[in-house]
């Protein structure tokens, strides 16, 4: 028994690092294409137009994670059943999990498109230059391709619970591809337009995805989903797991998103640019603790469900010792980021307390996601959604609070952000503690 234990040991650490380096190449990639995009995005958009789909990005393009909780569910299952080596189930997971999300999609885009109809979307981003008929098609057409991912985006789950998250990523880089291209060509033959943006933008989302299906389906027969194998039972075992992951990703979506939104109506479009260059900077630390972290969340499952603690044990470690290397890093880009902004964009207003104040948030995210990715990973999820539910509420009262009382400026957004996610900083390695230590050992 131990024997074997071992060999499951040494393949899943094989098979983490295999992930771990593709995805190390694919996201480098992506990641190199995202920032050659935005210098031309910027010039392409200009501030203001630029400053309000960066805006729109931060309501829509989170959705396409925000599947209701319906594919991390999905995930855990998957890394559960693939464990046990019941194939049949997976299968049944999968196919079901499609029909939810189809029916999620198609009800919640049409409610989405009757609502938008009476908007008024000049006064959402403040702004009276960009005419309210463009934001309203640009809106819709980049809502109606979101919600298409709801669907086909599952494929990247599915992918994460086969611990194939290298597969998913080659898809961001695929995306990131299309976008500079289209870029190029809006900015070589087009006049600023958000429609047409929001088009290309969608189109290169959709298709990665779409063909990463067939790749994946066409190579895996046996898990091709089946409205026959529709079961209320499967349906109702992923929504009891998914609702937990449901409403944390509304934290996430709340807290990560609402930055933006709560800057252009405090302050203006055009103050989203100078914030957002900077958070993209800093992306560069969280991208590439996501490489690391990603494939941990279904090898942490399939090591749980087989007993293997000595194995996360062992792992969490060496993510301790990993984030002191990004404690180094996230010093030496801010201290550096006025003159790499200036290299990479051009000359932009930057403050210096918004860089200071995003440093601290992308730590605070990053020692989080050590925990996060254990206990998603074993649904022990109680206590993440607590502190879900307090970062939620605390949000956008704390944002308010320090803008108008403290009169602080775009840091004081930020500040409530962090505050947001600082319980469970706390919380998360306490949890992680207790449960390691119950099964024999600790930290």
């Amino acid at each position: 028994m131990m024997y074997r234990l071992r060999i499951n040991t040494d393949i899943r650490s094989i098979n983490y690092k295999r992930q771990v380096l593709y995805s190390f190449i694919f996201k480098g990639f992506a990641l190199a294409l995202s920032l050659l995009s935005l210098p031309l995005m910027i010039k392409y958009l200009g501030v203001e137009r630029y400053g309000v789909w960066s805006t729109i990005l931060s309501i829509l393009s989170w959705i396409v994670f925000f599947d209701l909780g319906i594919g991390n569910g999905l995930k855990n299952k998957i890394s559960e059943y693939m464990a046990k080596n019941d194939f049949l189930k997976v299968k049944k997971y999968i196919s079901n999990a499609y029909v939810m999300a189809t029916l999620i999609s198609l009800v919640v885009l049409s409610l989405f498109l009757f609502l938008n109809a009476f908007l008024n979307w000049q006064k959402i981003f403040n702004t009276t230059s960009i005419p309210n008929k463009e934001l309203y098609f640009a809106i819709n057409i980049s809502a109606f391709f979101i919600f298409l991912n709801f669907i086909f985006g599952l494929i990247n789950q599915i992918f994460s619970g086969l611990q194939k998250t290298s597969v998913a990523v080659f898809s961001q880089f695929l995306i990131n591809l299309l976008i500079l291209i289209c870029l190029w060509i809006l900015y070589s033959f087009f006049s600023p337009s958000l429609v047409l943006i929001s088009i290309f933008y969608g189109f290169s989302i959709l298709f990665s995805t779409i063909l990463i299906s067939v790749y994946f389906y066409t190579k895996n027969k046996q898990f091709i989903p089946s409205f026959r194998f529709f079961d209320t039972n499967y349906i109702k075992s992923l929504i009891s797991l998914s609702y937990k992951f449901f409403i944390i990703q509304v934290a996430v979506l709340v807290i990560f998103t609402t930055d933006k939104i709560l800057i252009t109506q405090l302050f203006g479009p055009e103050y989203v640019t100078a914030y957002d260059v900077v958070y993209k900077l800093f992306s560069v630390i969280t991208v590439f603790y996501g490489i690391i972290s990603t494939p941990l969340w279904p090898a942490y499952s399939s090591a749980y469900h087989k007993g293997d603690f000595k194995w996360i044990r062992n792992t969490m470690k060496k993510q301790f010792k990993f984030y002191f290397f990004i404690l180094i890093v996230v010093f030496i880009l801010t201290v550096s980021s006025r003159e790499i902004i200036n290299i990479w964009v051009g000359n932009i207003s930057l403050d210096y307390k918004i860089t200071i104040s995003i440093a601290i948030f992308v730590l605070v995210s990053v020692w989080n996601n050590i925990f996060a990715m254990f206990i998603n990973a074993i649904d022990k999820l109680d206590i993440q959604l607590y502190t879900s539910l307090f970062g939620i509420f605390l949000n956008i009262p704390l944002s308010f609070f320090f803008v108008k009382f403290f009169n602080t400026g775009v840091e004081g957004i930020i500040i409530a952000s962090i505050l947001s996610l600082s319980l469970f900083s706390i919380a998360g390695p306490i949890q992680s503690f207790l449960i390691l230590t119950k099964r024999g050992g600790s930290l």
